[in-house]
C-alpha cells in the first residue's frame, strides 16, 4: 500500500441541495471530480478511498422512517429500500461525474457489504477495497442502509464507514468536504472558526458543536467532530481536515497536502 492514502468524504451538504428532497448540485460534483483528477495526475502516488454522504436523497427518507434507530415492521423495512433507493440515486451520480473526470472509480456500496450490530459495523471484508487501491483505481463508498443483527436495519455514515476500514487499511489523513469553512467554536452564530481541536480541548467547545444547519439523521457536526477524535486517539499519527468544498481549488490543494479548514490532530 502506498503511504500516500487519503481518506475524502465529499459531504452531503456540498453535493447536493440539503434542504430540498432529491437535489444534486451537478455544478459541483463536476468540479470536484475534476479537482480530484487533477490530484492524481500531479502526484503519482496519491491513493484515495472516497466516501460521500446521501445529502437531500437519503436523509429525507430517513428521517420519515427513522431507519436508523432500527427496522423492524413491514413499513420500516420499506423504508429501508427507499433510503436504499436513495442513496443508489446520488451514488449513480457521483460516479458519472467521475467518470466524466475520467477518473478509474468504481463503487462498493455498504448496503451489499457490510452487516452491522447495535449500529457499528459488524463485518466487512477489505479486501476488495485493498485491490483497488493497489491496481490504481478510486474506489467509491457512501452513507448507506446495512442489515444489522440486533436492530434489523440501520444507516451507518460515510464516517462510520471509515472510522472501521481506518483499521485495515489506514490513511495518513482525512479529509472531510462540506460547505463550513471549518468547525465554528459558536455555530450558529458562526464568529469564531477553530483551527485546530485536540482531545483535550473537545470539552472545552462542545457545547458550541451543534449538529447540522440542515437535516442530518447520522449526526452532524458535532458527531462527526467526536468520531474524527476517536480516530486519531487510536492512530496518533493521523490527522484531519475538516474544510469547505465550496472554494475551488480546496480538496485540490488538501489532496496535495496543505491543510485548510480546523486541523484535527494529537
Amino acid at each position: 500500500m502506498s503511504p500516500y492514502l487519503i481518506y475524502l468524504k465529499l459531504g452531503g451538504s456540498l453535493i447536493t441541495d440539503k434542504n430540498h428532497p432529491h437535489t444534486a448540485r451537478l455544478d459541483v460534483l463536476e468540479r470536484l471530480a475534476n479537482e480530484i483528477a487533477t490530484a492524481r495526475s500531479q502526484d503519482q502516488d496519491l491513493q484515495i478511498l472516497l466516501g460521500h454522504g446521501s445529502g437531500s436523497f437519503g436523509h429525507f427518507p430517513a428521517s420519515k422512517y427513522k431507519t436508523r434507530s432500527g427496522v423492524k415492521t413491514a413499513e420500516e423495512w420499506m423504508g429501508f429500500v427507499e433510503v436504499w433507493r436513495e442513496a443508489k440515486g446520488l451514488n449513480l451520480l457521483v460516479m458519472h461525474a467521475l467518470e466524466k473526470a475520467s477518473l478509474p472509480a468504481i463503487a462498493f456500496p455498504p448496503s451489499a457489504m457490510v452487516t452491522a450490530h447495535r449500529g457499528m459495523v459488524a463485518s466487512w471484508n477489505p479486501d476488495p477495497l485493498r485491490y483497488a487501491l493497489g491496481e490504481g483505481l478510486l474506489p467509491v463508498i457512501h452513507g448507506d442502509v446495512v442489515f444489522d443483527a440486533a436492530l434489523g436495519g440501520t444507516i451507518l455514515s460515510t464516517e462510520d464507514l471509515f472510522t472501521h476500514l481506518a483499521q485495515h487499511i489506514p490513511p495518513v489523513r482525512i479529509l472531510l468536504a462540506g460547505i463550513e469553512p471549518g468547525v465554528w467554536a459558536d455555530f450558529p452564530d458562526n464568529t469564531h472558526l477553530l483551527p485546530e481541536i485536540i482531545p483535550g480541548s473537545l470539552r472545552e467547545i462542545e457545547n458550541g458543536l451543534s449538529g447540522s444547519a440542515a437535516m442530518d439523521v447520522t449526526g452532524g457536526m458535532a458527531d462527526k467532530v467526536r468520531q474524527v477524535l476517536s480516530l486519531i486517539e487510536a492512530f496518533p499519527k493521523l490527522k484531519a481536515d475538516i474544510f469547505s468544498g465550496e472554494i475551488p481549488g480546496n480538496v485540490q490543494r488538501a489532496l496535495l497536502g496543505e491543510s485548510i479548514g480546523t486541523t484535527i490532530h494529537i
